[in-house]
Order: structure tokens, then sequence, then C-alpha cells
């Protein structure tokens, strides 16, 4: 008896129709929790951007005879004790809170990545005492640190992002100098030393891009927890005072009505959801490399 197998015809190279599908497309075709992710992200960007588009409200003004609305139509997020409408306040809110975490975010990965590139690509002694450094730092709590610098800078938001990104430069000093060691050993890096390219040449050329990559990654994830330590700094008292609208101000403030719980819940649901976006963008993009 004969048997006849079916086989998926190879394209030249030995690639399977099938195994490039299974490959490359699902990377290149993200999956729609990574959708949904990169619209929630999309969405608070928009918020900080214009917020005047989603929203006609004044979130300073409010009107004390509509205090302590549930949401509806009119209010989504309902009003406060001022009558103030509450999604007009979290949109408004967004622009401080973006745009300190994108501040905390350069600032890791500018100073942890050039600490990062010098102490791996230098190596001997250099990489001792930065090493030595980012030890310290990484025994620290990041959340200890932030409250510590933060303290001395003064209590705004600005400052509680730079105190965030300062807690974030050992995280991206460590990941970036794991990654030029690993770089710097690869075969094409001795090939162009040997070739007679300078060592700047190589690290600009060669090491950096390759390099960078995780980095980026982390970045992403980084935007999230910035998010998040910036967010419970206002909810201590460690950010801009009212009237402003910080997240982690507006959780704070709505505590102290627990009649209210919306109060509560609606800015805590929208940092919440912003920081699992940027986790989900992260890890899709970790699995894409």
């Amino acid at each position: 008896m004969t048997t006849i197998t079916t086989e998926a015809p190879q394209a030249p190279g030995g690639w399977k129709p099938s195994a490039l599908r299974r490959g490359g497309g699902s990377r290149r075709v993200p999956p729609v929790g990574v959708l949904l992710s990169f619209t929630m992200l999309l969405l608070v960007v928009g918020w900080s951007l214009a917020p005047g588009l989603f929203t006609g409200q004044d979130p300073a003004r409010g009107v004390p005879a509509e205090a302590f609305q549930g949401p509806s139509l009119a209010h989504l997020f309902g009003t406060d004790h001022l009558g103030r409408d509450e999604f007009a306040r979290v949109v408004h809110g967004s622009a401080s809170s973006v745009t300190s975490a994108l501040v905390a975010v350069a600032i890791g990965v500018v100073v942890g990545g050039l600490v990062g590139l010098v102490a791996g690509f230098i190596g001997s002694w250099v990489d001792v005492v930065l090493s030595r450094v980012v030890d310290v730092l990484l025994a620290i709590p990041s959340f200890l640190l932030a409250v510590v610098v933060v303290s001395a800078l003064g209590f705004e938001t600005i400052n509680a992002a730079i105190a965030t990104g300062v807690s974030a430069v050992a995280v991206f000093a460590r990941v970036m100098r794991s990654e030029v060691l690993k770089t710097r050993r690869a075969v094409f890096v001795e090939a162009s030393l040997l070739l007679g390219g300078s060592r700047w040449h190589v690290l600009v050329r060669h090491v950096l891009p390759n390099a960078s990559r995780s980095v980026l990654n982390l970045a992403v994830l980084q935007f999230g927890l910035s998010i998040l330590v910036i967010a419970g700094l206002a909810f201590l008292g460690y950010g801009d005072p009212p009237p402003a609208s910080d997240w982690g101000l507006l959780v704070s403030s709505g505590k102290d009505y627990p009649l209210a719980p919306w109060l509560v819940y609606a800015p805590a649901v929208v940092t919440i959801a912003t920081v699992l976006s940027a986790n989900r963008i992260s890890r899709w993009l970790r699995k894409t490399d």
C-alpha cells in the first residue's frame, strides 16, 4: 500500500508558508490587547495635548448646586463637592501626568543610558566605580528615593518628575551596561575593530544601535511606572497643590467623600488603565525583538 503524504510547499531557502505566517506575521500584527493598549495611550496623549477637544467644561469652576452628582451623560465621571465636572478635571490633569512621566523617562534614559554605555564599553576601573554607584542606587527603594529627592527640591509636580527620573537612572544604567557588554563581544564588532575602525566609530555605528533596543522597551515600561509613582507622590501631597487636577491629587481629594466613590475610582481607573496599557505594549515589544 502506498502512503500519500501532503506537505506544504517550501519556499526557496527552506521557509514554509505556514511557518512564515505563524512567525513573522504574528509579530507584525499586534493582538487585540495590544491594540486596545495603544488606543488607551493615544487617548491619554490626546487628552494631554488638546483637552478642549474632549470636554468643554472648565476644570476649575463648578456649579455648587450640582455638587456630588453621580456619573451621567451630562457628567461622565460625576461632579465633586464644588460642582466641578470630574471628567474635565481628569482630562485636563492628564497633561501634567503625561508630561511629568515623559520628563522622568527622559532623565532615566539619558543619564542612566550614558552611565551604562560608558561603564560597559570602557570597562576597567571605570566600570567598577560606576557599577558600585548603580548598586547603591538599586539598594534604595525607588519610591523612597523619589520622596527624598522631591523633599529636597520642593513640592511641585515637575520636581516629582525629576525625582522619579533620578530613581530610574540605576535601572536604565544596569540594562544598558548589560546590553553593551553583550554587543561588544559580538563577532561583527570584533571584525569592525580588526578592519581598522576606531572605538568611537564602533561605539556609534554598532554598539549603541544594538544595545538601545532593550532600553527603548524599558522606556515604555518606565513610562507607565513613572505615571504611577508621580500619582503616588501627588496623593501624598508632594505635587502641585489644589486646584491642580493631577490624577493622584484627585484620588487624594476624593477619598474625603466616601458617599461619592466616583471621585476616587474615576481617576484611579484611568491611572491603572494607562499603566497597564504601557506594561502590555512593553511586553509585546520585548517579544518582537
